[in-house]
């Protein structure tokens, strides 16, 4: 059987998937075959599969790093939050059930079987599997049935390296401290550590570094200065959006919705040299000079709904809408700007109706098979071509569908307002081709630029390897997983 090598972290958000990604370029730079894995990943940023089912979106970065098409043996369990205390349970890319936090801590050592069934797989068929923990090690008291972390690492025999985040502060007390509370098992499976996101001279830390090889007898890998890049690369979470500091030009406002989901779209607006996006925190009014506000996707459509309106911002779009603002909704937004969404059977909280923002003359009813496809369209308006996918529940229906956004394979899809400042899609995707974003941005008054944005993803992934490479004992750690 081939090699395996697991990042775990000593909290969430210490840099494990920009690692998983860096280390997985680099692996392919030195002509390994490679590919990632996350046992379990609670995101609701997923990305369609060619396989046709959904994965975590930073399995498919870090997939995209190792040159290869996103699979959903790569993600085999996938927890999309509904609520606070809820999520769907998405198994192999499929939903299998909606549990509470309490009924999944039941539910999931039922679903080592299908983790390490897609484990083996993508082990039988390349040189290195490198895997991503989730959250710690050190929840201990998550220990039992554990398919995320240690409980993998065991049944799955995988040695394991440690990250610790210096940006946060307290980085010695967070690896010395995850090795005091594991178990002695556990703690033997940890090959090494290494510290992430240094910023200034990170000469300034050896004597710290030194003193946690001292306390842990763990073999240090190295430590990365922060990545300032980072930003170009395509966000799992909604917090991570942002972009280079930019004071004027085309301002996009991106609702962050509680529920937000598949926000993807944002990642090539932000790129864009002309275009300026602040996504707008709960309790902040959508500011005047807003050219496009964007309503992202949700997992909680009727949720978001009352939340959007909790902070005020159906007046405020009224009010943009007014001055002659433009509004664009994609998938879950595209449903708020209806007159109705409708939820008979209860798919995504209890059974009712909720009246929408009523920007569009459609209506929306939750239900029937979820959409889970890679398309290619053609934008009605311009007539250009673009690929995109479509992740989604319910149907809409309306007077203006009849004015569709873009057509599918012939059929329309979507909708646009009578004065077409209002559109909606359930097409995600749409701005990383280069052609139709510059020319849809154009319509709006964008100057052209000549931003390529998948090219600018791949050679970020590069300069993340080349920084790695650098700053870490990359060979060590690939050595680790390829030893027998």
């Amino acid at each position: 059987m081939s090699g395996a090598l697991m990042i775990q972290g000593t909290g969430s958000n210490v840099g494990k998937s920009m690692l998983v990604a860096g280390l997985c370029r680099a692996a392919k730079r030195r002509g390994l075959s490679v590919a990632p894995f996350k046992p379990q990943n609670m995101s609701n940023n997923a990305a369609v599969t060619a396989n046709g089912g959904e994965i975590g979106r930073a399995q498919a970065l870090q997939a995209r790093a190792c040159g290869l098409a996103a699979h959903t043996d790569m993600n085999p369990v996938l927890l999309k939050p509904e609520t606070d205390v809820g999520a769907q349970v998405v198994v192999q890319g499929k939903r299998l059930t909606t549990a509470k936090a309490r009924d999944y801590a039941k539910l999931k050592p039922t679903l080592m079987g299908a983790v390490l069934d897609s484990f083996n797989r993508l082990r039988a068929a390349h040189d290195l599997v490198i895997v991503e923990g989730a959250g710690s090690p050190a929840e201990v008291n998550l220990r039992k049935g554990d398919i995320a972390n240690m409980g993998f690492a065991e049944a799955a025999e995988v040695p394991v390296v440690l990250c610790g985040d210096i940006d946060r502060g307290g980085v010695i007390a967070q690896i010395v401290g995850t090795q005091v509370v594991m178990p002695p098992e556990d703690t033997a499976r940890v090959r090494g550590f290494l510290v992430n996101k240094f910023r200034g001279d990170p000469s300034l830390f050896d004597d710290g570094y030194a003193m946690i090889e001292a306390q842990t007898g763990w073999r240090g890998y190295g430590v990365a200065p922060w990545f300032p890049e980072a930003w170009r690369l395509p966000a799992e979470d909604a917090l991570d959006i942002a972009s280079a500091p930019k004071q004027s030009g085309f301002h996009v406002v991106c609702l962050r919705l509680t529920r937000i989901a598949n926000f993807d779209d944002l990642d090539p607006l932000v790129a864009e040299p002309g275009v300026r996006v602040t996504m707008l925190s709960a309790g902040q009014p959508i500011p005047a000079d807003a050219d496009l506000v964007i309503i992202p996707g949700s997992k909680s459509t009727r949720g978001d709904l009352a939340f959007l309106r909790a902070q005020g911002w159906d007046i405020d779009l009224l009010a943009h809408h007014r001055r002659g603002g433009r509004v664009l909704g994609i998938c879950g937004g595209y449903q708020m700007l209806g007159r109705v969404v409708a939820d008979p059977q209860g798919l995504e909280g209890a059974p009712g109706e909720t009246p929408g923002l009523g920007l569009l003359d459609i209506e929306t009813v939750m239900g029937g098979d979820k959409h889970l496809t890679e398309v290619r369209a053609q934008h009605a308006g311009l007539g250009l071509p673009f690929s995109g996918y479509e992740i989604h529940i319910g149907e809409s229906n309306g007077p203006d569908r009849a004015r569709p956004f873009a057509h599918v394979a012939g059929t329309p899809e979507g909708a646009v307002s009578a004065d077409g400042r209002v559109a909606g899609s359930y097409l995600h995707g749409m701005f990383s081709d280069d052609g139709f974003r510059r020319a849809w941005l154009q319509t709006l008054g964008v100057s052209l630029s000549d931003h390529a944005y998948e090219q600018s993803v791949e050679d970020t992934l590069d300069a993340l390897a080349d920084h790695l490479e650098t700053h870490l004992d990359v060979g060590g750690l690939l050595e680790l997983g390829l030893k027998p």
